[in-house]
C-alpha cells in the first residue's frame, strides 16, 4: 500500500498492516483517556513506538488518522444477530450498542470522535460512512420481519434501525441517565411496537428501505 493512499482505501498486509494497528490503537489509547482536544500525532507515534514521519506521512492529519480509524472500527463491528423475530433483532441491537456505549474503553472512544465530528468536516463524514454501514448491517432484520407479516410492507428500515439506538445515545450524550440493560430492551420494544403499527411505513413510495 502507497503511502499517499487515503486511509482505510486499501486493506493493507504485512508490516503496514502491523503499523497500522499498533498506530489505531495508539490513537485509541489517547481518545480513551484524554479525549479529542489533547491528540496528537506525534504522541500517537511515541505510543505505538512508530517513527513520527511514519505517522505524518501516512496520515497527515489528525482528521486522516480518526477517519481511518472509523473505517477499523466497522470493520471489526460484531456482525448482525438473527433470533427469529423483530423484537428478538432490535433486542440484541440495542443490547449491543448498550454494551459498547457503557464500555469503559469504547464508550470514551466515542464520545471523543462524535466530539472530533462536530467540528472536523472530514472526521463527520468519517462517523457517517460507520453508522451507514452499521445501519446496513442491521436493516435487514426488518426486511425479514416484513416478510413473515410482523410489520407492514413499506416500513423504513433504518428508520426503525435508527429508533433503537437514539435513547441510548442520547442519555450517553445529553441527559447522562443510567444507560442499563433494562433501558436497551425498552428502546427495542418501543421501536419493534411503533413499527407494528406502521409509524414507519414510507407513504410515499410503498417500498421497503434496506439500505443494503
Amino acid at each position: 500500500m502507497s503511502d499517499e493512499a487515503e486511509p482505510g482505501t486499501v486493506r493493507p498486509g504485512g508490516r503496514t498492516a502491523r503499523v497500522r494497528q499498533a498506530v489505531l490503537r495508539a490513537a485509541e489509547d489517547s481518545l480513551a483517556e484524554h479525549g479529542f482536544a489533547h491528540l496528537d500525532l506525534a504522541d500517537v507515534a511515541r505510543r505505538a513506538d512508530v517513527g513520527k514521519t511514519t505517522v505524518y506521512r501516512r496520515w497527515g492529519t489528525v482528521a486522516g488518522l480518526l477517519a481511518d480509524l472509523l473505517v477499523d472500527m466497522a470493520e471489526q463491528s460484531v456482525p448482525r444477530t438473527e433470533t427469529g423475530s423483530l423484537l428478538g433483532d432490535l433486542r440484541a441491537n440495542a443490547r449491543l450498542v448498550r454494551r459498547t456505549l457503557t464500555d469503559p474503553r469504547q464508550g470514551a472512544l466515542f464520545r471523543a470522535l462524535i466530539a472530533a465530528a462536530t467540528c472536523d468536516a472530514r472526521t463527520a463524514e468519517a462517523l457517517h460512512r460507520f453508522y451507514d454501514i452499521r445501519l446496513k448491517e442491521w436493516a435487514p432484520c426488518v426486511g425479514q420481519a416484513v416478510e413473515r407479516g410482523e410489520v407492514p410492507p413499506g416500513t423504513d428500515a433504518r428508520e426503525v434501525i435508527r429508533a433503537v439506538s437514539a435513547p441510548l445515545y442520547h442519555r450517553l450524550l445529553v441527559s447522562g441517565d443510567p444507560l442499563d440493560e433494562a433501558t436497551a430492551d425498552r428502546a427495542a420494544e418501543a421501536a419493534a411496537t411503533a413499527a407494528r403499527a406502521g409509524a414507519y411505513v414510507v407513504r410515499d413510495t410503498g417500498a421497503t428501505r434496506e439500505g443494503a
